[in-house]
């Protein structure tokens, strides 16, 4: 048995990670908070993470039993009325004892045994979100980006798109702690895989972030999803010229330079970018993001984001990001400035090549591809 003081040391992650979904179906049988299953599943294991003294009370802190006091008066909890163990009696088409899972800009998600269903619950396009366009772009798609199985319409005549349900994500792998280098590589070959492939068809995602890396266990494989903003040189060229592309991409602090200053020319680097960001924030132990950005919704978030790039990274020059005299808006005079510094200071502690790699995908011009992101990554060696 672990030591009282050692037992998270031999805790590993995929111990965690079956301890979470376990918990998750027990609130789901219940038919407790199944649209925060999830949620609360996580926040439970992690709170007998911190606080358990052994490995003893670790275990008997996760057989977690919900009491039916629990339950919350939320609109969206369903009970379960089907012995199938899903908690719910919604059906979607042909997907009996769907649950809902999330929901965003244009869509809500639901689980419905081994599959995700994506229900597009806006009536029209909301530029750049266009499920339409997201659909055609899946079905063109292979290296390890998330398959689209089918499309239908359901009963109200909302389109749904079908794929594998992923039960994580890099998300909820970084909110769970340290990742290994071994895992980092391994989740990274796949996303940059994708990006080699989706950049290859002259395709940009548009929307990097750790939520769109969705894994099948905490080792992988990883699939990239969320391309209801990507944009696509014959699909999107009606409504977004090259030349002209929109500018409200991307989420927090993972949104590329270019698109701040107004470059409506921007590429494939605003992708690279959204990866430098993302590993710089996995090296770190415990995980944190490279740069800060205020929720979208409260006012000069976009602005905080520059500076907080700027004082990371030294504001740029013309020199250093001579592009940048062309955009809408040239970053040059019109904020403080602040020298650059070396990437030794900005991630102390860190594995030397992957800094290297961050070095590469996060700076103002000329950021590597994708192709040679795949290339630095391949040459890494760390044990399991």
């Amino acid at each position: 048995m672990a030591s009282s003081t050692g037992w998270r040391v031999a805790l590993s992650s995929l111990d965690r990670y079956e301890n979470i979904q376990n918990i998750k179906a027990a609130i789901e049988t219940a038919g407790l908070s199944i649209a925060s299953a999830q949620k609360d599943a996580f926040a439970v294991e992690n709170d007998a993470y911190k606080n358990c003294a052994t490995l003893d009370e670790y275990n008997a802190a996760c057989k977690y039993v919900p009491r039916q006091t629990e339950a919350p008066t939320a609109p969206d909890a369903i009970s379960a009325e089907d012995e199938s163990g899903d908690g719910s009696d919604i059906s979607i088409g042909s997907y009996a004892n769907c649950s809902y899972v999330a929901s965003g800009v244009t869509a809500e998600v639901y689980k419905s045994r081994d599959r995700a269903l994506k229900v597009i619950t806006g009536t029209r396009n909301l530029e750049p979100h266009n499920p339409a366009r997201e659909a055609k772009i899946l079905s063109s798609l292979k290296k390890s980006c998330i398959p689209l199985l089918e499309t239908f319409r359901d009963q109200e005549q909302r389109l749904v798109l079908v794929f594998p349900y992923m039960p994580m994500s890099l998300e909820l792998l970084i909110a769970q702690g340290s990742i290994s280098l071994a895992r980092v590589k391994k989740h990274f070959l796949g996303l940059c895989t994708a990006l080699e492939h989706i950049h290859s068809q002259g395709i940009i995602h548009r929307d990097i972030k750790p939520s769109a890396l969705l894994l099948k266990s905490p080792d992988g494989p990883a699939y990239l999803s969320d391309f209801g903003t990507a944009w696509h040189p014959n699909m999107s060229i009606t409504t977004e010229p090259a030349d002209q592309k929109i500018l409200d991409i991307g989420t927090g602090p993972y949104r590329a330079p270019e698109v701040l200053f107004g470059d409506k020319a921007y590429g494939p680097a605003v992708d690279m970018w959204g990866v430098g960001t993302m590993l710089a924030e996995c090296i770190r132990s415990p995980p944190q993001t490279l740069f800060e950005s205020r929720p979208v919704h409260e006012d000069g978030n976009q602005l905080g984001l520059i500076l907080s790039i700027f004082k990371t990274m030294g504001s740029p020059t013309r020199d250093s990001w001579p592009e940048a005299a062309k955009f809408r808006t040239p970053p040059f005079g019109m904020y403080k400035h602040f020298e650059p510094r070396d990437w030794e200071a900005i991630l102390p502690n860190v594995n030397v090549d992957m800094r290297s790699l961050v070095a590469k995908l996060v700076k103002y011009n000329s950021r590597a591809s994708a192709s040679q992101a795949l290339v630095c990554l391949s040459d890494l060696r760390f044990g399991a």
